[in-house]
């Protein structure tokens, strides 16, 4: 009942313990809250929260706009809906380094498992969109040192992505890639790869967890997660799949009111009630507040 009753500290440890398996975990991205509990009831390993998507919540383009408090906010919300471990999408750390450390600690203190740090100049933009700009190496090194030095709990996984692959090709990846593991950072996320030899060769590169990004309509080809195993990848996210999916549902649903005047049509392909109650628990408020209030009022 309301919020998930494991602790953040226990979320992250039990995740690093699971990365250092070497299983792959599935990461598929919660658009809310309650898509964050049902991603933990489909028996998925872990939940990301895309900087995409809080952007579209909000109405707006993927290109920085969003605040640290609002993506720290949001990302409470839906990381203590859930006993799995949620990975935050925190762009360029909004700002410089001091700016970063704040950020983790504020991360860290929202209760989230991790957070991926990238290298594109501010203001950013969409990794799969043409035109992106990365900063220089010694930027991108600062930016994972102050995560580093700032985080207050060695669990919290601080992750480097990298953006310079569709800048300057997959070897500057590569390199970047190990400059920034020397710098700290816990994984590597390397952004818009688009074969599975590259992911296999970052895999090759660095001695630390990678991540593969399964975007539709983007670079990378939609690989499966047998593919990606296969090639050492360590975490698979599909970031924006829900939203988009959920977001096409409703797109096609309101045609159907237009044109039909009614929804009865689209019975099928809603959630029933009784399953949304079952997700949120709703028996569990209803003896919660029985018990609270059962007493009687006895006459002196």
């Amino acid at each position: 009942m309301l919020y998930s009753s494991v602790s953040a500290a226990e979320k992250r440890r039990a995740f690093r313990e699971r990365l250092a398996s070497g299983e792959l975990l599935r990461f598929p991205g919660a658009f809310n809250p309650l898509s964050a509990r049902l991603i933990e009831r489909k028996g998925l390993e872990g939940v990301y929260i895309s900087g995409a998507v809080l952007s579209a919540d909000l109405g707006l383009p993927d290109i920085g706009l969003t605040t640290l408090t609002e993506v720290a906010g949001r990302g409470q919300q839906i990381a203590r809906m859930t006993d799995l471990p949620a990975i935050i999408d925190a762009d360029t750390g909004f700002g410089e380094p001091m700016n970063v450390a704040r950020t983790i600690q504020t991360l860290e203190d929202a209760g989230l498992a991790g957070c991926h740090i990238e290298d594109q100049i501010n203001p950013k933009r969409c990794g799969h969109l043409d035109g992106k700009a990365v900063v220089d190496t010694d930027t991108a090194i600062k930016r994972i040192r102050a995560a580093i030095d700032a985080r207050r709990d060695d669990n919290f996984l601080v992750m480097a992505r990298t953006d310079i692959r569709a800048v300057d090709g997959l070897d500057a990846a590569i390199d970047r890639a190990r400059q920034l593991v020397d710098a700290g950072a816990d994984a590597i996320f390397p952004e818009a790869m688009r074969t599975l030899a590259e992911f296999e060769a970052v895999r090759a590169a660095v001695d630390v967890p990678i991540l593969a990004n399964m975007t539709e309509f983007g670079k990378s080809d939609l690989f499966s997660v047998d593919d990606l195993r296969s090639v050492g990848v360590n975490i698979v996210i599909w970031p924006v799949s829900l939203l988009r999916l959920a977001m096409g549902a409703a797109d096609r649903a309101l045609e159907v009111l237009q044109d039909e005047g009614h929804l009865k049509s689209q019975l099928g392909s809603m959630q029933h009630r009784a399953d949304l109650y079952d997700l949120i628990d709703y028996e569990q408020y209803n003896h919660f507040d029985t018990n609270i209030f059962d007493f009687t009022i006895t006459k002196e």
